[in-house]
C-alpha cells in the first residue's frame, strides 16, 4: 500500500471512528525507526496511545538482520481515555503467537481477539478497511462482535 492510501485511509478512518475509538496499525521495522506521524493530517484528533510487538516465533527476511516481529501501533481518537475504554488490562506489550500463514500479511487471531474484547462489547460494529486474509473477521466471529471489512487489489496482487 502506497503511502497515500494510507494517508487517505487515515483520514477516512479519523473521520467515522467515533470519540475515545482505537485503530490499531500495524508497521514493519522500517516504518517504526521513520516514524508515522506524517500520515496523519497537522489538526488530526488521534494519537499513538501504546505499542505492541508481536514476536512472530520464526524468523523472517530482512537486508541486516533477520526480522521476529512486528509492531502493533495503538491509536485513540480524542478524547484520549484509557479506563473508561480499555477494559482487559493484562495484555502484554509483547505478544507471542506463532500463526498459520493464510494470507501473504497474517497477523495473531489470539491477540486481535483479545484487543477487540479489550475496546468493544459483544454486538458493537468492527471495521477492518484493509482485511486481507480476514482474521479480523474469524476474531469477530469468535467475540460475537459484527464486522465490515475490505480489501484493495492491485496489479500487483
Amino acid at each position: 500500500m502506497t503511502e497515500d492510501i494510507i494517508k487517505s485511509f487515515l483520514f477516512e478512518i479519523e473521520r467515522v471512528l467515533t470519540p475515545s475509538g482505537y485503530l490499531f496499525l500495524w508497521v514493519d521495522k522500517f516504518h517504526l525507526c521513520e516514524g508515522i506521524s506524517s500520515w496523519f493530517k497537522e489538526d488530526s484528533k488521534m494519537e499513538i496511545v501504546d505499542l505492541i510487538t508481536w514476536n512472530k516465533m520464526k524468523m523472517g527476511m530482512g537486508y541486516r538482520t533477520r526480522r521476529k516481529s512486528e509492531y502493533l501501533f495503538v491509536i485513540q481518537k480524542a478524547p484520549k481515555l484509557a479506563k473508561a475504554t480499555w477494559t482487559i488490562h493484562n495484555i502484554p506489550d509483547v505478544w507471542e503467537e506463532k500463526v498459520n500463514k493464510t494470507h501473504a500479511h497474517s497477523k495473531p487471531l489470539g491477540l486481535q481477539k483479545i484487543l477487540i474484547e479489550a475496546v468493544t462489547n459483544e454486538g458493537d460494529l468492527v471495521i477492518d478497511p484493509a482485511a486481507g486474509g480476514y482474521s479480523v473477521l474469524q476474531a469477530c466471529l469468535e467475540t460475537n462482535r459484527l464486522f465490515i471489512g475490505a480489501d484493495i487489489e492491485t496489479e500487483e496482487d
